[in-house]
């Protein structure tokens, strides 16, 4: 069901997409958490097959450079992999869309470019 501006909520968008997973069943979610970990990222890369997206997760760490007159380097320090098929990579990617612009209704927009968000 669409609202005031012509678009559909993201609960309804949700309940349609289990609808059309589960064959218009109602499903019962049960989350279990026992054995759950927890991993901070700051960096990822992704990759993919032709029938999976596969998503590394994990830290870039800035090493001096070795001689003076040498650039520093980037280590992307890689702490997790999740290995999708697409459609959940799209359930997913819809999904973080939807939390994200939330998130910037809320609390303004996520300025991507470091230069721009830097204090003079």
């Amino acid at each position: 069901m669409a609202n005031e501006d012509g678009n559909t909520p993201p609960e309804s968008h949700i309940e349609e997409q289990a609808r059309e997973q589960t064959g218009q069943q109602q499903v019962q979610l049960r989350v279990d958490e026992t054995d759950m970990g927890t991993t901070y990222a700051n960096a990822f890369r992704t990759n993919g097959t032709a029938e999976e997206a596969i998503l590394d997760f994990g830290l870039n760490v800035v090493t001096p450079p070795a001689k003076p007159d040498a650039n520093p380097q980037i280590l992307f320090k890689v702490n997790q992999r999740v290995v999708m098929n697409y459609y959940s990579a799209k359930r997913l990617a819809i999904t973080l869309s939807q939390l994200i612009r939330r998130h910037e209704e809320q609390f303004g927009e996520l300025e991507l470019d470091v230069q721009k968000r830097r204090k003079s």
